[in-house]
């Protein structure tokens, strides 16, 4: 194919026919493709070339001439051009269906086409859900600003509403700005490698409304911060400062060094009636309304009876594990971020569960050698990053044979990849996509997989 002559900034007209996976528009132009944000399919778009690669390129639209009776009018498009809420310009039911229809796309491709797929799980309302905010801090105009970054680059558009935030968090983080501007601290300036404040994290605690902020600096010596952390602590739902200094220019948002400025160590939040102690690094599900119909969905998959030993794999600080530990005999908890482990461990003791224990490792190397020693696993709930099961992990499970695998995916094409390779050996039963992110394109899913 001949790829045809187009150029960065040229404006031409595009009939949009699909989304990507990424929610934008895709157009054709003599069969060569292009990604065009803010453009719904069955839509005319008047649109900007911003970047022409060998086998496709990308666009912006400027004008709808014939618009999709799925558009929404009345949300800010800045949502859509920072990528905090791509698909924010469509219609929410439509949304699930097109993460549902993503999940049947990425099954086809890999062969699991008879796999059932149900209607994604979506939220009664899709907004203000995240409780956890990085929100990016730069000097702008001489001030130290809030915001977030225009897609594919590190321009800041500055921002006080973030849509999908909890809004106590945005109104935090504007309240933050105002104290740190009032001592003449500096945001980050990107290009000179200056500055001073680089982040702004705020979790707030659903069920609770307990509040933690970690300050990021490029250097430690931030003046007044003592008078800075009293001013922060005044708001009585804030009980936990932290200053972390990251002088590396890296994505990498938080540095080594993790300094209590103020307030406790950690925050307390419940999830399913248990109480969890987050601390600054702990992976937490940010949507907590969800994270509760997910671990319903895939307690109920797993169909206890009180009788087994359950694993679960990549368990963090022991939420899932914890949520079931009424429900089995013993839950074993694996995870190989020691700090995580530790939290899980104190956790169990918040919660007086007492059939529980987590252990530091790699799942794949801890299964593997419970393999060789002939351990015997039940039920395994396992909830990987991304990037999926490792091929040796995959090994392991075929070596010990878990009766019942409860899979939590966050990724659709690595769960499909891995349900094939573990298809000799186990049944798929059907997925459910579960929408933990509304408004952006990712895609939770849970399926139960049954020894043959």
């Amino acid at each position: 194919m001949e790829k045809p002559n187009l150029k960065k900034n040229q404006e031409l007209e595009l009939d949009i026919q699909d989304l990507s996976y990424e929610g934008k528009g895709v157009a054709k132009v003599d069969d060569f493709t292009l990604f065009v944000d803010n453009a719904l399919p069955g839509e005319k778009v008047k649109a900007v070339i911003t970047r022409v690669n060998k086998n496709f390129g990308f666009a912006r639209t400027l004008d709808v001439l014939v618009e999709s009776p799925d558009r929404v009018h009345d949300i800010d498009a800045v949502y859509a051009q920072t990528g905090i809420a791509p698909l924010s310009h469509l219609k929410y039911d439509k949304q699930l269906e097109f993460k549902h229809n993503q999940v049947v796309t990425d099954f086809s491709k890999i062969g699991l086409k008879d796999v059932k797929v149900n209607p994604t799980l979506g939220m009664e309302s899709p907004f203000n859900y995240r409780n956890k905010a990085q929100v990016p801090v730069r000097q702008v105009n001489g001030k130290l600003t809030t915001g977030f970054y225009r897609r594919r680059s590190h321009d800041l558009v500055p921002m006080e509403n973030f849509l999908i935030q909890d809004p106590k968090i945005d109104a935090e983080i504007i309240r933050v700005r105002d104290i740190l501007r009032k001592y003449n601290v500096r945001g980050f300036d990107e290009q000179n490698q200056k500055g001073q404040i680089k982040t702004i994290m705020v979790r707030r605690a659903y069920f609770t409304g307990e509040m933690m902020i970690v300050l990021v600096s490029r250097t430690p010596d931030i003046s007044h911060y003592k008078d800075i952390t009293n001013e922060i602590l005044a708001n009585p739902e804030v009980k936990s400062l932290f200053l972390n200094i990251n002088s590396k220019n890296t994505n990498v948002i938080f540095g080594q060094k993790m300094t209590l400025l103020g307030g406790k160590k950690y925050i307390d939040d419940k999830i399913l009636g248990h109480t969890y102690r987050i601390s600054p690094r702990s992976f937490y599900q940010v949507n907590p309304v969800q994270t509760q119909n997910l671990y319903k969905l895939a307690i109920d998959k797993a169909e206890l009876t009180g009788k087994e030993n359950v694993v679960d794999a990549y368990s963090g600080i022991g939420t899932i594990g914890l949520s079931l530990a009424d429900k089995a005999k013993h839950v074993t908890g694996i995870e190989v971020i020691e700090d995580a482990v530790k939290d899980a461990d104190q956790n169990a003791k918040l919660n007086n569960i007492t059939n529980t224990d987590f252990v530091v490792g790699k799942t794949e190397d801890v299964l593997d050698e419970w393999a060789k020693n002939e351990v015997s696993v039940d039920v395994l709930m396992v909830d990987p990053p991304r990037k999926g099961l490792a091929n040796s992990l995959i090994e392991s499970l075929k070596n010990i044979k878990p009766k019942t695998i409860v899979y939590i995916s966050c990724n659709p094409a690595t769960l499909a990849r891995d349900l094939e390779l573990l298809s000799d050996t186990y049944e798929i039963g059907d997925v459910t996509p579960v929408d933990m992110f509304p408004l952006t394109n990712h895609i939770e899913c849970v399926t139960k997989l049954t020894l043959k």
